[in-house]
């Protein structure tokens, strides 16, 4: 049977809570880290990937951000480009820390906006030996044209006012991160909704906001033009339909990956986390670890 600890990593001036899934035959093994999404925290269905891949035999540290979830950090929601990216780099270290690991096999897993911030980890770390990012998230403005402009007009004006008074020391000023077509939220398509709560289980430390000032920072994070410098080997796993994190400037930016690979799959940015699309996935992500990652290699000397 699958062990699951519970541990925490420091990042930054605080620590982020994660989960270590660890295969039942034990030793030294290649692992995955992995991260959610926009707003997202590890029990939206994260668990439900790391219990496929910790049975195949790969251990798993899957995290929560700083300012989400079970880990530290205050104001809560406050969503950063550049802490995110630092709790990625703190999580690939605690992974490399561990007896149960082979430091030389870290392999990225992110989903969504998860997706792009692996993108941009592996490009700055040539150790990292594989990438999969699935329903990724490659260039913000593309997403902000995606928006409604409706929708995008009150975010913005939201985001402005918190800025200013994040200056003042006031609390943060909140946006929704999905809800209705031409509602004041990050997600507004008519799948957004109803597919990112459906993935919040009952008790999970799950709020559906973040700071608004978040929305001036995402038109400027295009992490897919950082494709070109990673080393190693890159799964992108594209939703045809994705109403999120669009597929076209995504495919653009795969081809650039030197050694990259694409899976299409004819579903929207939420339908890859249930059900048969999401059995699809898994196995399709479960080949590219055997081909590029697999079980047998010699672990590194400790």
């Amino acid at each position: 049977m699958t062990e699951r600890l519970d541990l925490a990593f420091p990042s930054g001036d605080t620590e982020c809570r994660a989960w270590l899934y660890l295969p039942e035959d034990g030793g030294v093994r290649p692992a995955l880290v992995m991260g959610h999404g926009l707003g997202g925290v590890r029990e939206m269905r994260l668990d439900a990937y790391a219990e496929r891949f910790a049975a195949a035999g790969y251990a798993c540290l899957v995290f929560d951000y700083r300012h989400f979830g079970s880990s530290g950090g205050r104001p809560r929601q406050l969503l950063s480009i550049r802490r995110q990216l630092q709790d990625w780099r703190a999580a690939v270290a605690c992974a490399r820390s561990r007896p149960e690991v082979d430091p030389r096999r870290v392999v990225l897993w992110g989903t969504s906006f998860g997706g792009g911030h692996v993108l941009a980890t592996a490009a700055q770390d040539p150790a990292v030996a594989a990438v999969i990012a699935q329903g990724l998230f490659t260039d913000g403005a593309a997403s902000a044209l995606a928006m409604r402009p409706d929708s995008s007009v009150k975010v913005m004006a939201r985001a402005l006012r918190d800025v200013v008074g994040a200056r003042l020391g006031r609390p943060p000023v909140m946006v929704a991160t999905a809800g209705p077509p031409g509602s004041a939220a990050l997600m507004t398509a008519e799948d957004a909704e109803s597919g990112y709560l459906a993935l919040v289980p009952d008790e999970a430390p799950f709020a559906n906001q973040v700071a608004a000032r978040f929305a001036l920072d995402i038109i400027r994070y295009r992490p897919g033009r950082q494709t070109a410098k990673i080393a190693c080997p890159v799964m992108f796993c594209v939703c045809e339909h994705d109403s999120v994190a669009p597929a076209r400037p995504t495919l653009h930016h795969a081809r650039r990956a030197p050694h990259g690979e694409v899976r299409l799959y004819p579903h929207g940015h939420f339908d890859i986390y249930v059900g048969e699309p999401f059995e699809r996935v898994v196995k399709d992500q479960l080949a590219f670890l055997g081909r590029h990652v697999p079980l047998s290699a010699s672990p590194a000397p400790r």
